[in-house]
């Protein structure tokens, strides 16, 4: 006969629903709670509930094992078979104290006594990633997480009703943007650094130059910025794409600054801030001297769209080039093609006017008097500008070279204002050994291309080691 356990628990009501709140071990869920496509003889429910178990349940389940801040929100399962055995309990008190008045309303114990089945009706992914952890790592079962416990009955009205209710869940379930993660998040060190640097950064903690919040709705609320500075606003980017800018130039970092369920050390994050904040400075000084432009502009927006001149308007003040840019300084110095420094340099003498190739990739000049030119959408345009980047950087080959040109002619319908040979000078003959870690140092000989010259110093304000 199966031994039976019992889960305390609290019996609610909502709707036309009745379920149960309860309280059990890592341990218990483990044994007693288990994935609907397990649940024999009933595919109809398994085909619409199963929603597959992949890369996240290996997230959390190292979650799990490595984080001490660990904490997972409850699941939600089905009984199997309809309600399952529920004892009220009544607390008892003297009659001169009556602290405990209603609190007892509706607790009880749960019966699990392997008559009955229990499967994730949500949070599968969790689910898993806790049997497989305490395979690992038994005491995490002494641990415990919420469960609710729905009644689930095999029938055709009670399969619509359960069928119902995983739809709810998951239409109205509401799970954080990217953005509310970058504010939030205490565990991956990008979002840690990008909140620090628009706290403590000279430049990017001043007020209006990274947006955070886009305007209140006409109910008051706040809501974090998009990917987009809208036409009306003087910021330099948002919060989203300078977190990505972040990443991209971060590339080299201390491992554990990638492990996004992980908290890197103080000193991993500090020695990241720093390094971080040198790469920054130096974007900004070879991105046509934006900062210092930006900082002397009557009106910054100007900057970004001068009127009646929009093509004269920053590349670097929009986030799809910020981000392409970021993109392709990161190829081209972890390939060895060239390092920081070069790269840096052939930055500076790109013609940094937002109607000058390789910019004009994501612009559209205006045709006929008094039109004006506007920014070209499209994830063909965006890629177009990342690899027209590349080969001003440092292309690998003439073939390379010959296919963005002909991408160039494809998507914009005219010709690309540099020819192939041009751009040849460009390919490095001499390739660097990979990026190495910062704490590392990394000869190098870098080919620089006849007759490039430019008046940007890649070793402003940086520290020797600072250089790869």
């Amino acid at each position: 006969m199966p031994s039976k356990n019992f889960i305390p628990a609290f019996r609610a009501h909502v709707g036309n629903w009745q379920y149960y709140l309860c309280l059990m071990s890592y341990a218990q869920v483990a044994r007693e709670i288990s994935f609907a496509y397990e649940m024999g003889g009933n595919k109809d429910l398994a085909t619409m509930i199963q929603r597959g178990i992949g890369n996240r349940t290996e997230q959390i389940r190292d979650y799990l094992l490595e984080n001490e801040h660990r904490f997972l929100g409850s699941l939600v399962v089905a009984a199997w078979g309809g309600a399952p055995e529920y004892i009220a309990l009544q607390m008892e008190e003297s009659a001169e104290q009556n602290y405990l008045a209603g609190v007892d309303r509706e607790f009880g114990v749960l019966t699990f006594d392997g008559t009955q089945q229990f499967f994730a009706l949500d949070g599968q992914h969790r689910l898993k990633a806790i049997k497989d952890a305490i395979k690992q790592k038994p005491e995490l079962g002494r641990e415990d997480i919420g469960v609710i416990v729905v009644p689930h009955f095999d029938s055709s009205e009670g399969r619509q009703q359960t069928r119902r209710l995983f739809t709810n869940i998951n239409r109205n379930a509401v799970k954080t943007s990217a953005q509310e993660n970058i504010a939030l998040d205490e565990d991956d060190g990008f979002a840690i650094l990008t909140r620090r640097f628009l706290t403590e950064h000279p430049f990017l903690s001043k007020n209006g130059v990274v947006q955070v919040f886009t305007k209140q709705t006409d109910e008051g609320e706040l809501r974090l910025a998009t990917r987009q500075v809208p036409p009306t606003r003087s910021a330099w980017t948002t919060i989203g794409v300078l977190y990505d800018i972040l990443k991209e130039l971060g590339f080299d970092l201390d491992g554990s600054m990638h492990v996004l369920s992980q908290r890197a050390t103080d000193e991993v994050l500090d020695e990241s801030y720093e390094r971080l904040s040198i790469r920054l400075e130096q974007l900004f000084e070879a991105c046509g001297d934006v900062k210092k432009r930006y900082l002397a502009a009557a009106a910054p927006r100007d900057l970004r769209v001068p009127k009646g001149h929009e093509g004269d308007g920053h590349p670097f003040t929009r986030p799809v080039v910020q981000t392409a840019v970021a993109r392709a300084i990161h190829q081209v110095v972890e390939q060895g093609l060239i390092d920081w420094k070069e790269a840096l340099v052939r930055l500076s003498t790109l013609d940094w006017r937002m109607s000058a190739g390789p910019f004009n990739s994501v612009w559209q000049e205006g045709v006929g008097p008094g039109s004006k030119g506007k920014m070209v959408t499209g994830k063909d345009f965006s890629s177009l500008l990342f690899e027209l980047l590349v080969v001003h950087l440092a292309p690998n080959s003439k073939a390379q070279i010959d296919r963005t040109l002909r991408s160039y002619r494809q998507l914009k319908n005219q010709r690309y204002f540099a020819t192939t040979d041009e751009l040849m000078a460009n390919i490095v003959v001499t390739t660097l050994p990979r990026q190495l870690p910062p704490t590392a140092t990394t000869p190098a000989t870098v080919v620089v291309p006849a007759g490039r010259s430019g008046g940007f110093d890649a070793d402003a304000d940086a520290a020797e080691d600072d250089d790869e």
